[in-house]
């Protein structure tokens, strides 16, 4: 979308007359559904759609949709995780026909997703995370998401054959169950190819904060980290500094492999795409769009860069070996036994964890090996 476009879509609702069009929309919505196959979809992104992560991510898998038959999509990008959003899907909903509505970022669901999915009972909303639960949220609402820990894991297999320096080290944005899910997946990929590895971990308390990413990087590998990786918004400033200095790069959410040709290794990305356009299919077939949508490497959901120059042969027989593992639903990432970095063993021997167990979900720990602390 254009800048002026963004501008009308915030706006509208205050320009026009506003609950005339909000009345008309069901009828319009319902019209919509009647035909099925015409199908008008928004997608709405809190950052730039070319970030080299979690955006542009997004973005791929609406592009995805934008080739299906019958199916038209609008985007904005860059708003933030405020009323905008509320004015956004206002005027997706009156001014666009939308009936389908993923508003992709953490920070939309509540209140605001909520807010308009009962303000429009008849239009569906799809929230890319983990917050929704059926005993307490509206029905035309859910939520879909990915077990990208995975993709971590194997970032982790790489890593720990191209560190001569036993540490690797990540840059994370706080720490959330999913993003501790990430850090202790990472090592535990390197720790299969040699157990004296160590990751360090720093907190940079933002999702997206240029400035402390790019100190951040530096600090570890001033620390002794030769192999990076992170969880932030958009890995660009991580990816770009760490290779900058000479150390090797682990990418996530997208393919950096362009900005750091010679220095990434490979990374765990989104398929978006797969999701989206399973979800379109229901829709255009009539049927119910399901509330709660997860999966991984053997489900499409989750998909690994191309490897690197700077793998060698023997990671890369790990690495394609386990991601086979991975895609039959015969490999844990999380087994025991296993102890968190300040002693507690979190998971007893014998132990496995599936890549949907309920306790995942829950991970509040950074596993043995990890400097760094959760507070």
């Amino acid at each position: 979308m254009t800048k002026l476009l963004s501008m009308n879509r915030r706006n509208f609702l205050q320009a026009s007359a506003a609950g005339a069009l909000a009345g008309l929309a069901p009828g319009l919505l319902a019209s919509r559904a009647a035909a099925q196959t015409a199908l008008t979809v928004g997608f709405i992104y809190v950052g730039p759609k070319d970030d080299y992560g979690y955006n542009q991510a997004h973005s791929e898998g609406a592009a995805a949709v934008k080739t299906m038959p019958g199916v038209t999509v609008v985007e904005e990008e860059n708003v933030p995780e405020t009323v905008d959003v509320q004015k956004t899907i206002e005027s997706m909903i009156n001014l666009d026909g939308a009936s389908l509505i993923f508003p992709t970022s953490f920070g939309y669901f509540d209140p605001h997703m909520l807010a308009m999915a009962a303000k429009y009972p008849n239009a569906q909303f799809r929230h890319c995370g983990g917050l929704w639960q059926k005993d307490k949220h509206p029905m035309n609402t859910g939520s879909y998401f990915g077990y990208i820990f995975q993709g971590q894991y194997l970032n982790g297999i790489t890593a720990g054959y191209a560190t001569k320096s036993k540490k690797i080290g990540f840059v994370a944005a706080k720490p959330i169950p999913q993003v501790l899910q990430n850090i202790n997946a990472f090592l535990l990929g390197a720790r299969s190819v040699d157990p004296a590895i160590t990751c360090q971990v720093i907190f940079t308390g933002e999702w997206s904060l240029a400035v402390k990413e790019a100190e951040a990087t530096n600090a570890l590998i001033d620390q002794g980290a030769d192999v990076i990786t992170c969880h932030v918004d958009s890995p660009k400033v991580v990816v770009q500094t760490a290779a900058g200095r000479g150390a090797f790069v682990c990418g996530y959410h997208a393919n950096q492999s362009p900005i750091a040709p010679e220095k990434y290794l490979t990374g765990a990305e989104w398929a978006w795409g797969n999701v989206y356009s399973n979800f379109i299919k229901q829709a255009q077939a009539g049927q119910a769009l399901p509330n709660f949508v997860r999966g991984g490497l053997k489900d499409g959901f989750v998909k690994m860069s191309a490897l690197g120059p700077g793998v060698s042969d023997a990671a890369r027989k790990k690495f394609e070996a386990t991601k086979a593992e991975m895609i039959a639903g015969g490999f844990s990432v999380f087994k025991g036994p296993l102890k968190d970095n300040k002693g507690k063993q979190v998971i007893d021997g014998g132990k496995a964890y599936a890549e949907d167990a309920i306790e995942l979900e829950s991970m509040d720990y950074l596993v043995e090996g990890v400097v760094g602390s959760t507070a």
